[in-house]
C-alpha cells in the first residue's frame, strides 16, 4: 500500500462519503450519488469474497485511468461491504480516484472521504499511513485555492513538532522526505501567495529543536522562491545564524537566486573568509551565477590570491570559465603565466578551453607547442583545445606536421582520434600512409580501428595487402 501510493500521490486529493439507499447496493454504479457515504446497517455483514472481487473491479478501473468510474465503484465497495478488510482501503483509493478526477467539488469529497476513513477505522494501517500524508496533499492544493480551512491545516502541520493525529510519535524528517506530512505541508505552502507563507516558513527557519533541520532546509528552498520584501533578510540571517551547516549552505546557495546589492557582499565575506570549505564552495558558486561586475571581480580576487585554499582558487577559475565574458577569459590567461601551481595551471586550461573563439584555440595551442612549458601541461593544452573544440581541427593537424616530439605528435594522433569529422579520419590515414616513424603509423591505425568510419576498412584492407 505504501509503495503504491508513493508513486500515485503526485498531487492532492479528497474523498467524500456517498448516500446510498438499501436498493442500491445490488452493486449498480450508475445509482451511486456522490454524496456523503452511510453504511446501513443491514449491510453490515458482506461477503470477503465478493469484496476482493469487486475492490479488483475498482482497483482495474483506476489502473486504466477511468477515474470518475473508479470513485463510484471503491464507494461501492465500502458501503456494501463495511466489515470487509478491504473498506478502508476502498475509502482511501476512492479518495485517490476523486483527486486524480479534478475540480474542487471532488477535492472537497475527497477530503471527506478522508476523514470518513478516519471516523470508520481508526486503526486500520491505511489511516495510520497514507491517508495524513494524503490528505496534506489534498489540503495544500485547497489552500492555494483558497479554503480557509485547509490553509490553517496546512500551517498547523507545517508548524507542528507534536506526534501525529494517531498519537504516534514522529521521527525527524529530511528536507526530500516526500512522506512527512511536515515536508508536505512545507511544500504546500509554495503555491500559496507570499504574504501568508513567509511568515510561517519564517517562524520555521526560527526553529532550533532537535526535529527541525530538515524542515529549515526545505523553508529555505521554499523561501528562495518566493519574490516578497523581507526574504533577503531572512535568508542572511539564516546564512550567519542557523546552527547547521547544512541549512548554512543551502542557503548560500540559494541567495544566487536573489536580485539584492547586499548579496554579493555576504556571498563575497563567505567566499573569502569561510572556514568551512563546503560553506566557501557554495559561496563561490553562488557568486558566479550572480550577473555582476563585483561578483567577476570577487571570483577573480579569490583565483589569483596565493592565501586562498587550492580548493577556493580551483573553484573560482573553474567558475570564471563559465562566465562566459570575454574579461573572464583574458584574466585567466594573463593568470596562467603568473601561476606556479601546476595543478591550478590545468585548472585554468580547461576554463580557457570552455570558451570556444578563435584566440582562445590559437592560445591553446600556442601552450602546446611551448616546449619551456611541461609536457603534461602541453598534452593537456592540446587535449583540451581539441576536445573542447576550441582550437579548429585544421589548426590540429597542421600541429601534426610542426612539431618534432614523438610525444606530442602521439598526443596529437590520440586528439584526432576522439574527433568523429571525416577530416579527423583523413589526417589519421594520411599519417598512417605517409608517416616515416613507424610507431606513429603504428598508433594511427591502432586508433583508425576503433572508427566506425567505412571508409577506414577499405583502407585496413589495404594496408593488410601491401
Amino acid at each position: 500500500m505504501k509503495t503504491i501510493s508513493r508513486v500515485l500521490l503526485s498531487t492532492s486529493l479528497v474523498l467524500t462519503p456517498v448516500a446510498i439507499t438499501a436498493q442500491a447496493a445490488a452493486f449498480n454504479e450508475t445509482a451511486v450519488e456522490a454524496s456523503r457515504i452511510v453504511i446501513p446497517a443491514t449491510l453490515a455483514g458482506g461477503n470477503e469474497a465478493q469484496a476482493d472481487s469487486a475492490f479488483r473491479v475498482a482497483r482495474r478501473a483506476l489502473d486504466e485511468q477511468d477515474y470518475s468510474r473508479a470513485a463510484r465503484l471503491f464507494a461501492q465497495v465500502a458501503e456494501r461491504y463495511p466489515k470487509a478488510t478491504q473498506a478502508a482501503e476502498a475509502l482511501y483509493w476512492r479518495a485517490y480516484s476523486l483527486f486524480r478526477s479534478g475540480g474542487s467539488s471532488n477535492l472537497a469529497s475527497a477530503l471527506s472521504s478522508l476523514t470518513e476513513l478516519g471516523r470508520l477505522y481508526p486503526a486500520s494501517s491505511v489511516t495510520k499511513g497514507d491517508a495524513g500524508p494524503l490528505r496534506i496533499r489534498i489540503c495544500g492544493e485547497m489552500a492555494r485555492r483558497g479554503d480557509e480551512a485547509c490553509t490553517r491545516e496546512v500551517v498547523a502541520s507545517a508548524t507542528s513538532t507534536s506526534a501525529n493525529a494517531q498519537g504516534q510519535a514522529r521521527s525527524c524528517p529530511s528536507a526530500d522526505d516526500e512522506d512527512d506530512e511536515r515536508i508536505m505541508a512545507l511544500n504546500a505552502l509554495m503555491n500559496m501567495n507570499s504574504d501568508a507563507a513567509v511568515p510561517i516558513l519564517e517562524r520555521t527557519l526560527a526553529r532550533r529543536d532537535e526535529c527541525s533541520q530538515g524542515l529549515r532546509a526545505k523553508a529555505v528552498f521554499i523561501l528562495a522562491q518566493k519574490r516578497a520584501p523581507g526574504v533577503v533578510d531572512v535568508l542572511l540571517k539564516v546564512v550567519r545564524e542557523d546552527p547547521s551547516a547544512t541549512v548554512r549552505e543551502q542557503a548560500v546557495f540559494w541567495l544566487s537566486n536573489v536580485r539584492d546589492p547586499r548579496v554579493v557582499d555576504v556571498l563575497a565575506e563567505m567566499a573569502t573568509s569561510a572556514t568551512d570549505p563546503a560553506l566557501q564552495e557554495k559561496a563561490i558558486f553562488a557568486l558566479s551565477n550572480t550577473r555582476s561586475d563585483r561578483a567577476s571581480q570577487v571570483l577573480r580576487d579569490i583565483a589569483q590570491r596565493e592565501g586562498a585554499s587550492k580548493n577556493a582558487r580551483e573553484q573560482a577559475i573553474f567558475w570564471l570559465g563559465n562566465r562566459r565574458d570575454s574579461s573572464s577569459v583574458a584574466f585567466l590567461r594573463t593568470l596562467y603565466a603568473r601561476l606556479t601551481d601546476n595543478d591550478l595551471k590545468d585548472k585554468v586550461l580547461f576554463a580557457v578551453s570552455n570558451q570556444r573563439t578563435a584566440d582562445n584555440g590559437k592560445w591553446l595551442v600556442d601552450i602546446a607547442t611551448n616546449e619551456r612549458e611541461p609536457m603534461h601541461l602541453r598534452k593537456q593544452a592540446l587535449f583540451h583545445a581539441g576536445s573542447q573544440r576550441a582550437a579548429s581541427l585544421a589548426d590540429v593537424s597542421a600541429l601534426y606536421d610542426r612539431i618534432s616530439d614523438k610525444e606530442m605528435k602521439e598526443q596529437v594522433i590520440f586528439v584526432l582520434a576522439q574527433n568523429r569529422a571525416d577530416a579527423a579520419v583523413d589526417k589519421l590515414m594520411d599519417i598512417a600512409r605517409r608517416d616515416t616513424d613507424r610507431e606513429m603509423r603504428s598508433k594511427a591505425i591502432f586508433w583508425l580501428g576503433q572508427s566506425r568510419d567505412p571508409r577506414v576498412l577499405k583502407f585496413l584492407e589495404e594496408v593488410i595487402n601491401r
